[in-house]
């Protein structure tokens, strides 16, 4: 069998004495679609906080399609392949959103800033811009400040900052966070036509969202996993249902 893209196993973080993640375990394949939720104070910003290097687990281990990743730094996680959209610098607002995506390609790509700016040849990062811009629905503002976009929009830019590092796993922290039920409606159309090879893991609240997008659920619940399943089994779960969603979601 192929390797996960992603396995975290027994994760633990403790500070001082206060026990944030208890042995949590989780295990994407390569193209999963899977949603992270639990009340605040769960976990979750730990836990992903731990995958992605900014913080260290006092045990467990973290691999990346079979490499042990647990003590390697953000930065090399990102050039491996695990991105967070919340590990992407501040959007640069008085740039166009063509130039800030170019930006994430020229740091992936280290070919030089001004060369990209200057030269009307430089065909490869050019190319690789406008196929992220297409993929993520922005393809039309790409001329236009980050500055005069809306909220909504600006979320999008981040998404594809993320996708110009080209991820094979991609977190996305809350990324419906602030968004109206049209913004959001967008959002998960653009997150339902990303790529299927890339795994996906979405860190939210807006449980419409996730029940359409993902295929499978964990829900931390105090620092451990309380359930994983799939959307049925998630909703139907009389714990969850108790503890976190409510009747709304499960009637």
């Amino acid at each position: 069998m192929p390797e996960p893209a992603l396995a975290v196993d027994k994760l633990c973080k403790s500070f001082g004495g206060n026990r944030v993640t208890r042995d949590v375990n989780l295990t994407l394949a390569a193209g999963a679609r899977h949603a992270l939720i639990g009340p605040n104070g769960s976990g979750k910003t730990t836990l992903i906080n731990q995958i992605t290097g900014i913080v260290q687990p006092s045990t467990g281990a973290i691999r990346l399609f079979g490499m042990d990743i647990t003590a390697s730094s953000p930065e090399r996680r990102v050039r491996l392949g695990l991105v967070r959209t919340f590990q992407i610098n501040s959007l640069f607002v008085e740039m166009t959103v063509m130039e800030n995506v170019a930006l994430a390609v020229v740091s992936r790509t280290k070919i030089d800033w001004h060369i990209w700016r200057k030269a009307a040849d430089a065909h490869a990062i050019s190319a690789c811009v406008h196929d992220v811009l297409e993929m993520i629905d922005l393809a039309d503002l790409a001329n236009l400040k980050v500055k005069g976009l809306a909220y909504g929009k600006r979320r999008l830019v981040e998404i594809a900052l993320a996708l110009a590092l080209e991820p094979k796993v991609l977190l996305l922290d809350e990324p419906a966070a602030g968004l109206s039920r049209g913004e959001t409606d967008r959002l998960l159309r653009v997150l339902q036509q990303l790529p299927k090879e890339i795994a996906i893991i979405i860190v939210e609240h807006d449980m419409d969202l996730v029940f359409q997008f993902a295929d499978e659920i964990t829900v931390l619940m105090e620092g451990a996993v309380l359930a994983r399943g799939s959307v049925s089994e998630i909703r139907s779960d009389d714990r969850v249902r108790d503890t976190y969603l409510g009747r709304r979601h499960h009637d």
